[in-house]
């Protein structure tokens, strides 16, 4: 059988799908099931909404912090000191090594540096004239 290279206008969930589940179960045949778990930490303001927290996973040992927004009237509280420290009870508690994440230099690079993440690579011109920046935190 002959394949051919398409673009969809619109990627669906259904496109990555058809992508990650040959990769999923190459990955899984090499290195085992990577016990996958989401990750959700919730700021949840009087009302009762939710107004940011950390996106995240554990996977393969270690636990991706994709996401953490402390609304800007908010920070200076230690909520994001709070969320890391959340964070990494639950990674703990998954058996995980470390924690690993990414942000830019115009982000919170010294925030991360303080609970003790170290840098571990950078991507140059992300955006151009900045740079993205990896930590990581062995547990």
């Amino acid at each position: 059988m002959t394949l051919r290279i398409t673009i969809p206008d619109s990627p669906s969930e259904t496109d990555r799908e058809a992508i990650s589940a040959p990769l999923r179960a190459y990955n899984i045949r090499q290195a085992g099931d990577p016990r996958i778990r989401p990750v959700a930490i919730m700021l949840t303001d009087e009302r009762g909404d939710h107004v940011g927290g950390l996106w995240g996973k554990c996977v393969y040992d270690w636990l991706f912090v994709e996401l953490l927004a402390v609304p800007e009237q908010y920070r200076g509280g230690s909520y994001g000191k709070a969320l890391m420290s959340e964070a990494e009870g639950i990674a703990r508690a998954n058996g995980c090594v470390g924690i690993w994440l990414d942000t830019h230099e115009f982000q919170a690079r010294g925030f991360y540096e303080k609970l003790g993440f170290e840098v571990f690579g950078t991507l140059d011109d992300h955006p151009i004239g900045q740079k993205l920046i990896f930590l990581q935190k062995r547990l």
